[in-house]
């Protein structure tokens, strides 16, 4: 049975955290079934979604993602089982390795064995929400007799972030899903089966986290959509992704210009189709046909991201251009 199409947006909203409540509500009248949050240098993963989850019920609730670093295992565990008692049966724990960026210069910590480490919490998260006492020696931690005290009524989702291979494979055989980013519809067609032929066959949720600007301005858009993606696809892990995706020759100009530290003629060598291909940009009507794009190449869950690379943007105007109840 193929699992349905769930339409979400990226949180938090624009604004303080307090005031969120009524625009969340309007996101579930708009349409929008899940929220998705992230963790990097903003609010933390868990708390928009905990404020969401009493403040309206309609939304199922998602990380995409928490680094699998910068907790410590029991922690992470209190954390997962916290949000999924507050919200039974609609929250999801997304997990990834982030980047060293993110780990390393950020939060001082080694980013060593990345697969290991996302494969390990996973495995840990699995044991400790069973309600058993784990003592188990992973590659990467030893836990020595925890057991979590609070036992969420439904068990959560465990979805893992993945770009290549190794992880995307991960996701299949040892968790419910994978979340994917920084990618083009077209690149979906690649990725999704590799994590459903990991599975076994059986169909896994595949959550893609989708960069939109619907706007007109085509050059403005593109323009400043090219800083966003030099300061990602430099990262070691995603330019290796992008290789691997094919994208080499198209970037191997930004990447020399960006190793030569010259970060202008860098930006000037990232190709407008890469652009076009990356960031979801357009009309309102345009950007609808993209986004579903994705959804017919095997993701079965979205959480759109606006960006403001037009200046112009009104955000909330885009969030409701992008609705599913729009057009």
């Amino acid at each position: 049975m193929a699992l349905p199409h769930r339409p979400g947006m990226t949180v938090p909203l624009p604004g303080p955290l307090h005031s969120h409540a009524a625009k969340l509500s309007e996101l579930a009248d708009m349409g929008y079934t899940d929220i998705w949050s992230a963790e990097a240098d903003g609010a933390d993963a868990f708390t928009p979604l905990a404020l969401a989850a009493a403040w309206e019920p309609r939304l199922r609730l998602g990380t995409a993602i928490v680094p699998a670093y910068t907790r410590s295992p029991a922690c992470f565990a209190q954390s997962v089982a916290s949000m999924a008692d507050a919200a039974p049966g609609r929250f999801a724990i997304g997990i990834g390795s982030s980047s060293n960026v993110i780990v390393e210069r950020w939060n001082g910590i080694p980013f060593e064995e990345p697969y290991k480490k996302v494969r390990d919490v996973v495995r840990f998260l699995n044991d400790a929400l069973s309600g058993e006492k784990v003592k188990q020696a992973y590659d990467t931690f030893e836990i020595n007799g925890f057991r979590l005290a609070i036992r969420p009524e439904q068990k959560p989702q465990i979805l893992v972030a993945a770009l290549r291979e190794g992880m995307l494979r991960l996701a299949g055989r040892e968790a419910d899903g994978a979340i994917i980013n920084w990618l083009s519809a077209g690149d979906v067609a690649k990725v999704a089966p590799i994590v459903t032929e990991a599975a076994g066959g059986d169909e896994r949720e595949i959550v893609a986290r989708i960069f939109c600007c619907p706007s007109e301005n085509t050059e403005v858009v593109r323009s400043a959509a090219r800083y966003a993606i030099a300061a990602y696809l430099n990262v070691p892990v995603y330019a290796a992704f992008h290789q691997w995706m094919g994208r080499g020759e198209q970037l191997q100009g930004m990447w020399d210009a960006w190793e030569a530290g010259d970060r202008k003629a860098a930006l000037a060598e990232i190709p407008d189709e890469v652009v076009d291909d990356l960031i979801v940009h357009g009309s309102p009507e345009a950007c609808r046909a993209q986004i579903q794009a994705y959804f017919d190449n095997g993701v079965t869950t979205s959480t759109l991201a606006i960006l403001p690379f037009d200046p112009e943007l009104d955000h909330w105007q885009a969030v409701k251009d992008l609705a599913p109840n729009a057009g």
